[in-house]
C-alpha cells in the first residue's frame, strides 16, 4: 500500500505534543478511569501496580484501588487481548479489539481440534456451557473447570483445566462470553460479560476494524501504516490484508501527513489541532510497559531512542521529556532514583516537580536522587 502525497507537515515535537494531550499527560486530565483506559486502547495487567499507576498518572485526582473498582463496577473489563496477554479494556468499546483478536478463529485450526478434541461445530455448544456455568456469578478457573467438565461431552477437558487451560479459555474472552472478575483470595475469577449493562458487546469484524484504526490514530497519531500493522496486526493478529482494506475504506477520513520526512496518517478532524500544537518540554514519570511507549512500539526511535530500547522492553519505568524517553526512575526505599540517560541538559526543576507528583500517587514522600 503506497503512501499518498502528504497534505500538510508537522514536526515530531508537534506530533508528540499533540499525542501527550491525547494521552492525558500534558496537561494531566480529569477523565474517568474508563475514559483513560479507552484513550489508551488497552492497559496491560501483567503487573497490577503498574496498570494502576498508568491510569492514576493521567488523572488530576485519583485514589488507590480505582482501577479495581472500575472493574468491579463494570465500566472497564479485563480480557486476553493484545499479544495474548491480559488487558484492561473499556466496557464501551473494548469489544472492538476482541473482534480483531478473534478474527483468526484459532479454535478451527487442526492443531487446536486435535489437542482439545473439540470440532469447530462443537464450539458454540462449549461456549454456551461456559456461559451457563457462570450464570450464578464469578467462578475461579478450578470452579469453572469443575462445572464444565461435569458434562459428559467435556469430561475429557478436566486435565486441561487442571493445567490452567490458558489457551483454551482465551477465545472465550475474545468472543465476549466471559472476562476476568474481581480476584478472590488471590486467585483470578471469571464472569459473564453479557450481564454487564455497560458492556457494548462484540461488533462485526468489518465494523470493528475501521473503529480500531480510527481509535489508534486518535491517540497515537500521526501514525504510519507500519505502526498500525504493529498495533493491530502483530498485536491482535488482524491480518495485513484486512488492515490494508480497512485503511483503504477510510480514505475519506484520513489525511496523509509528512512528519519530518516520515509518511504518516492522521484523521481529518485532528488536522487543525496537530498543526497548532506547540512543542512541549514537559517531564513525566511513567510505569514500565506504559502504553505511551508500547503503543508506538519500542522500535519507534522518535519515542524510544535505540540505546534505551532494551530498558523499555525489560519493563524499566521511563522518564519522558516532550514525549521522548530520556531516562528511567525507580523507587528505592525513601528515594525516587532517576537515571538521566540523555546527553542534553537535565531539567532538574521539572524532575523534582514530577517526582513530588508521583510520590503523592505512591503514598510516599521520598527524596529525589538523580544519577547523571
Amino acid at each position: 500500500m503506497s503512501a499518498p502525497r502528504a497534505e500538510f507537515g508537522v514536526s515530531w515535537r508537534q506530533a508528540l505534543a499533540w499525542r501527550l494531550e491525547r494521552h492525558l499527560l500534558e496537561p494531566v486530565g480529569s477523565a474517568s478511569v474508563a475514559e483513560v483506559v479507552r484513550r489508551l486502547g488497552a492497559v496491560p495487567s501483567m503487573d497490577e501496580s503498574l496498570a494502576e499507576l498508568a491510569v492514576r498518572t493521567r488523572r488530576t485526582s485519583s485514589r488507590p484501588g480505582e482501577l479495581a473498582a472500575a472493574l468491579a463496577s463494570g465500566t472497564v473489563v479485563k480480557a486476553f487481548a493484545f499479544r495474548g496477554a491480559v488487558h484492561y479494556l473499556s466496557a464501551a468499546d473494548g469489544g472492538v479489539y476482541l473482534a480483531l483478536r478473534a478474527a483468526g478463529r484459532q479454535w478451527e485450526l487442526p492443531s487446536w481440534v486435535d489437542h482439545y478434541r473439540l470440532e469447530p461445530e462443537d464450539w458454540p455448544d462449549f461456549r454456551a456451557a461456559v456461559r451457563e456455568a457462570l450464570d450464578a456469578g464469578p467462578l475461579t478457573l478450578a470452579q469453572l473447570g469443575d462445572a464444565v467438565t461435569s458434562r459428559p461431552a467435556y469430561r475429557h477437558l478436566k486435565p486441561v483445566f487442571d493445567d490452567g487451560a490458558g489457551t483454551l479459555i482465551k477465545p472465550l474472552t475474545w468472543q465476549g462470553d466471559m472476562g476476568f472478575g474481581p480476584p478472590r483470595d488471590g486467585r483470578a475469577t471469571f464472569q459473564r460479560l453479557d450481564t454487564n449493562p455497560r458492556w457494548a458487546g462484540i461488533p462485526d469484524l468489518d465494523v470493528a476494524g475501521p473503529a480500531a484504526i480510527t481509535a489508534y490514530l486518535r491517540s497515537y497519531g500521526p501514525a504510519t501504516t507500519e505502526h498500525l500493522h504493529y498495533w493491530l496486526g502483530n498485536g491482535l493478529s488482524a491480518g495485513r490484508k484486512r488492515l490494508d482494506g480497512w485503511l483503504d475504506g477510510l480514505d475519506d477520513r484520513l489525511v496523509p501527513v509528512d512528519v519530518e520526512g516520515t509518511a504518516a496518517h492522521a484523521l481529518r478532524e485532528d488536522v487543525d489541532a496537530l498543526q497548532s500544537a506547540e512543542p512541549s518540554d514537559s517531564v513525566r514519570f511513567l510505569p514500565g510497559h506504559d502504553q505511551w511507549v508500547i503503543g508506538a512500539g519500542t522500535k519507534d526511535a522518535h519515542v524510544t531512542p535505540p540505546a534505551l530500547r532494551d530498558l523499555m522492553t525489560r519493563k524499566a519505568n521511563p522518564v519522558i521529556q516532550g514525549g521522548v524517553v530520556r531516562g528511567t526512575w525507580a523507587r528505592r526505599g525513601d528515594e525516587l532514583a532517576v537515571s538521566w540517560l540523555d546527553s542534553g541538559n537535565r531539567p532538574q526543576r521539572a524532575l523534582e516537580a514530577e517526582a513530588a507528583r508521583i510520590a503523592t500517587l505512591l503514598g510516599r514522600d521520598p527524596r529525589l536522587r538523580v544519577d547523571a
